[in-house]
């Protein structure tokens, strides 16, 4: 795996994956993309608060099945 996260400082590719804003709650809202090897889309989830983020156990059981 060439990197586990993305520091995206200028919301660039945060933008691109339509990441929402809620300048109420400070910003940007949770998101979690897992991008398989071919650059495919394996799993998308938005959020609308910190409480909505997948577990760890979550995410890795959908990158167990991409290799």
């Amino acid at each position: 795996m060439p990197f586990i996260g993305l520091a995206d400082i200028k919301s660039v590719v945060a933008s691109q994956y339509y990441q929402e804003v809620n300048w109420l709650k400070a910003g940007r809202l949770p998101a979690i993309l897992v991008i398989d090897l071919e650059g495919k889309i394996a799993l998308i989830q938005y959020g609308e608060s910190m409480s909505d983020i997948l577990s760890n156990v979550d995410i890795l059981a959908v990158l167990d099945k991409l290799v």
